[in-house]
């Protein structure tokens, strides 16, 4: 009879499991179609301002030999034919990688924002138009940009760098662009 009782509890443990299983799965996917419709729909804002036109979206795919759900990043720059992301030029891909990565964060926005050489692929105009969204998105969270472009440095509150004036002792150097951009048109009124 304990047996039997305690064989009892386990299965309705082991149905009420399966049931939380069930909810669960249900309630992460709705979440995740939810998420992915904000995304999709952010990114397709992003992607037009980031290029200077063309259209963006993302779409749910199942690989048919595991049957796995993913996302495939379809992309048409202005003027060239809708293509998979993989078809794109380097620079191509890196603008839609970022119009992705700011579509989440316009959706999710987090303190700080830490971007590594993003723009290095990236030609001036293209440049230009990334910095006008990082200084925009720069209102509400605070960015820290690993760049050698100084277009992208010119759009900075403050700049750090490295040097090495003897070799193998590394310095760290940091101007605060306001400050600097008032020296300099101080010594330019004193001058003249």
């Amino acid at each position: 009879e304990f047996l039997t009782k305690q064989r009892v509890d386990l299965e309705d443990s082991l149905k009420q499991l399966r049931a939380a299983i069930v909810k669960i799965d249900e309630t992460s996917q709705e979440r995740f179609r939810e998420t992915f419709e904000l995304v999709n729909e952010k990114f397709q804002q992003i992607f037009p301002r980031l290029f200077n036109g063309g259209k963006a979206a993302l779409q749910m795919v199942r690989d048919a030999q595991s049957g796995e759900q993913g996302i495939e990043i379809l992309a048409q720059p202005p003027g060239k034919s809708l293509k998979t992301v993989n078809l794109l030029s380097g620079g191509e891909k890196a603008l839609t990688a970022v119009s992705l990565i700011f579509a989440i964060f316009l959706i999710k926005p987090t303190p700080f924002c830490l971007l590594d050489e993003v723009d290095a692929p990236l030609d001036d105009a293209n440049v230009g138009r990334y910095n006008e969204m990082i200084r925009e998105m720069s209102q509400a969270s605070q960015f820290i940009i690993i760049t050698h472009n100084k277009r992208t440095m010119e759009i900075s509150d403050t700049l750090y760098g490295v040097t090495m004036e003897e070799p193998g002792i590394s310095k760290l150097l940091s101007v605060k662009i306001s400050e600097a951009a008032q020296q300099q048109d101080g010594q330019s009124a004193t001058a003249s």
